[in-house]
């Protein structure tokens, strides 16, 4: 008996060794894992959304720009490393900080108890509010409404999860790679409503015939924060102390009133 388990826990050593070693072989090395290791590399690796405008999005030169590209510029200066910026989308975003691609994240994300078992968040550095946005024709006012009814999402985002909550059985949920891609079925036709950020409502109404479209209703009100990935406590030590001395000098509320033009809300 005692060498059957003797047996049974090399062999288990052996595997969980080799799926290392093969881990090891094919990991990026983009991802730097401490405070040091960053300032070694002088660069700060950031994934970031470009179809989430004004938080994420692209300048005239296509590259990434937004309110969130502001903060992580912010943040490199704050460390004394250079910046890179790395698109990502929302399906995508945590499996690159996962493996490595990059080292931290300032995308949009928002803080639920789903993410929150796979990265590690800070405090909050901006607050969005989420709604079901749609056609006027469409009388939509509550969940109920919308049996029978065609809705949008962009896959993995806060607005699916929310949705897909409260979404009674008939609802016809569309999911889509990203929220240009939403916006893009609700102007087409090809929905009847979609959940969306406000910011990203402001966007087809500044770009559709007035008076197409509007807030049928609150579908959530998010925080978010940075993420990183699980057990980097020097980091998330930093990351917060850049978030609490930027909010409390005012820099944060300057970059949220340059794109947003509005106050950055008051976050728990």
């Amino acid at each position: 008996m005692i060498k059957s388990l003797q047996r049974r826990v090399f062999t288990g050593t052996a595997l969980a060794l080799g799926l290392a070693a093969t881990l090891s072989v094919w990991a990026p090395v983009a991802g730097a894992q401490t405070v040091a290791d960053i300032k070694k590399k002088g660069e700060l690796t950031v994934g970031m959304l470009v179809d989430f405008p004004p938080y994420g999005t692209t300048n005239s030169s296509n590259q990434p720009d937004g309110y969130d590209a502001d903060v992580a510029r912010l943040m490199a200066k704050d460390l004394g490393v250079k910046v890179n910026l790395v698109a990502v989308t929302g399906p995508n975003r945590i499996p690159f900080l996962m493996t490595n691609k990059v080292d931290l994240l300032v995308a949009s994300l928002a803080i639920t108890p789903e993410r929150a078992k796979q990265v590690q968040f800070s405090t909050p550095y901006a607050a969005a509010s989420i709604v079901l946005y749609g056609d006027k024709k469409a009388s939509i006012k509550a969940a109920a409404d919308l049996k029978g009814k065609r809705v949008g999402v962009a896959r993995a985002s806060t607005q699916d999860v929310a949705l897909t909550a409260i979404a009674p059985e008939g609802t016809e949920i569309r999911r889509f790679d990203d929220d240009a891609s939403a916006m893009q079925a609700l102007m087409s036709g090809q929905v009847d409503a979609i959940g969306c950020s406000t910011t990203v409502a402001a966007q087809i109404d500044k770009r559709a015939p007035a008076n197409s479209f509007e807030n049928k209703f609150l579908l959530r009100q998010q925080v978010m924060a940075v993420a990183m990935r699980p057990g980097q406590a020097e980091l998330l030590t930093t990351v917060n102390d850049f978030v609490a001395r930027n909010t409390a000098n005012g820099e944060l509320n300057k970059l949220y009133r340059k794109w947003l033009e509005t106050d950055l809300p008051k976050m728990q």
